[in-house]
């Protein structure tokens, strides 16, 4: 019989292992952590955890270990099947020991299996016959939750006195120790596949916002998938460092999740923005592309070029001067060709570009309000509206001020829509890092034109990501996947001139980052380094 002593160390042992158990996020590691616990403090050599399966008809075969074979958790070295509730004809299964426990909600306390009657032990037999080992004595405990429903089995074998090493029966003590262990253990257990299942609706409602943005867009919804696996390979490049400013920084399992959900969310606030401005390929997209309607208007113009020769040989015609007349046709084909260079520039310049020169921004301008076209209602108007040639004439890319302005209040609507969710607190910085992604070192970004030193470094990770997943992003409306070698040359200068964090580029490049990311989501062509 254990000595007070003894008894009293073990509890304390149980309440240390409830604690472990109730922090453990891991499912794996937390059947790990129940058999091992088990297994100790009742000095078993061996054991096995069952759970119930979903449609509760059958205990199915989890993790075992046994210290005498070396058998270490999580290896199944007899392939152990599922043990059925019931027989083919519904008769309750109760030969097999761990199933009487389940069915009958008790603790069953076996001092030698080999000599027990009344449970079948013919696998056990067997087990032992193929190992050379002798399972002797047994306890097998329900795992009840807090519904009172069983959710798994718990089976010690072999009983080994503290002093002497022998195998006996597990004593009363060593029983309760096991079945209120089993009770922590199973409301445990039910808690971390209540939050799995919790997380796992979560993250899949996510999802659906993703997806109503990517149905929204095309356009977008890669981007809402790779900036946060992106993100999370730099996070990990961060954690594995061991030299420069962030040797001593480490994000623990559940902030990297945290950091996960802001990945997902940091661009949820795009269901607000509409389509025609996220969607514009050129700059004179609204819902349709005007350029359409310019290039009709120079047609207008061609037909009166034209119509004007004619009338101009008619003119002459009483006088039949041919080199009149060709020169009225050398006039109208001067005409043509100035028509269709203009055209020509206007639909290259609605294209959008990195930056558009001045002196072309001006001709844009001379066009607009050099030429004059007869409108349908019959009245000469400028070539180009104010609008058009507002558009035309973007410096870069294809929005104006104020689109770009409707596309950065996604950010707003973003943190406006996170905090007002109820977070939990190992969630509570989703908002900080997922609104973050924006600004920049300098201070000179948006919404809240944060410095380095107002965020924290997992929002800073996100501004990288989104950076780099831009440039190289080959979805886009307005542009092709630009080149790795191009895109690292524009990270580089922005980690240089405070846009993005110089540490966390260091280690993005030093870890090699970009190119695990870029073999994983880069066209082979765009990898030219």
């Amino acid at each position: 019989m254990d000595s007070p002593e003894e008894l009293f160390r073990r509890l304390e042992q149980l309440n240390a292992i409830g604690a472990a158990l109730s922090s453990e996020r891991n499912l794996s590691r937390l059947l790990e952590q129940i058999l091992l616990a088990a297994k100790t403090i009742t000095h078993a050599d061996g054991g096995t955890l069952y759970r119930m399966t979903e449609d509760r008809s059958a205990l199915r075969f989890e993790i075992v270990c046994n210290d005498t074979l070396g058998i270490a958790p999580g290896s199944n070295p007899a392939g152990f099947p599922d043990l059925p509730l019931h027989a083919p004809g519904g008769t309750p299964n109760k030969a097999l020991v761990a199933v009487c426990a389940a069915l009958e909600d008790r603790t069953i306390n076996i001092a030698d299996a080999y000599a027990e009657a009344g449970f079948d032990f013919s696998g056990t037999r067997a087990f032992d016959a193929r190992t050379g080992y002798r399972s002797q004595s047994f306890l097998t405990v329900p795992m009840k939750n807090h519904e009172g429903s069983i959710i798994g089995v718990l089976q010690l074998i072999n009983a080994k006195d503290p002093l002497g090493g022998q195998v006996r029966k597990f004593p009363l003590a060593a029983q309760r120790l096991a079945e209120s262990l089993a009770s922590q253990a199973a409301i445990a257990l039910t808690n971390r596949q209540l939050i799995n299942q919790l997380e796992a609706l979560f993250e899949s409602f996510i999802s659906l916002i993703n997806l109503a943005i990517d149905e929204k867009s095309p356009y977008t919804g890669g981007h809402c998938q790779r900036v946060p696996r992106l993100t999370m390979m730099i996070a990990a490049a961060v954690n594995a460092t061991r030299e420069g400013p962030l040797a001593d920084f480490t994000m623990s399992e559940a902030e990297l999740y945290e950091l996960k959900i802001a990945g997902l969310l940091h661009d949820c606030g795009k269901v607000t923005t509409p389509v025609h401005v996220v969607d514009k390929a050129t700059k004179l997209q609204t819902i349709h592309d005007r350029i359409g309607l310019i290039d009709t208007r120079f047609e207008v113009l061609k037909r009166d070029a034209q119509i004007a020769a004619l009338r101009k040989q008619l003119e002459l015609r009483p006088q039949q001067d041919a080199p009149a007349e060709a020169a009225c046709w050398n006039e109208y084909r001067k005409s043509l060709e100035r028509l269709d260079d203009d055209r020509a520039f206007l639909r290259q310049a609605n294209m959008g570009c990195e930056a558009m020169p001045p002196e072309q921004q001006q001709r844009v301008r001379d066009i607009g309000v050099g030429r004059s076209w007869r409108n349908p209602a019959g009245v000469d108007a400028d070539f180009l509206s104010a609008d058009e040639i507002e558009n035309l004439t973007i410096r870069s890319g294809t929005l104006t001020a104020a689109e770009r302005e409707t596309i950065n209040h996604h950010i707003v609507a973003t943190i406006r829509m996170l905090e007002a969710l109820p977070w939990p607190a190992h969630l509570r910085k989703v908002p900080e890092y997922a609104g973050g992604h924006h600004e920049r070192m300098d201070g000179r970004g948006y919404p809240q034109g944060l410095t380095r030193e107002q965020m924290s470094v997992p929002a800073r990770i996100m501004g990288i990501a989104d950076i780099f997943e831009a440039l190289t992003a080959r979805d886009r409306p307005y542009k092709s996947g630009m080149k790795l070698s191009q895109a690292l040359e524009i990270m580089r200068k922005f980690a240089a001139n405070g846009h993005i964090d110089p540490d966390l580029f260091e280690v993005f490049m030093r870890q090699g980052v970009w190119r695990s990311y870029a073999n994983e989501f880069l066209d082979p062509e765009q990898i030219d380094i």
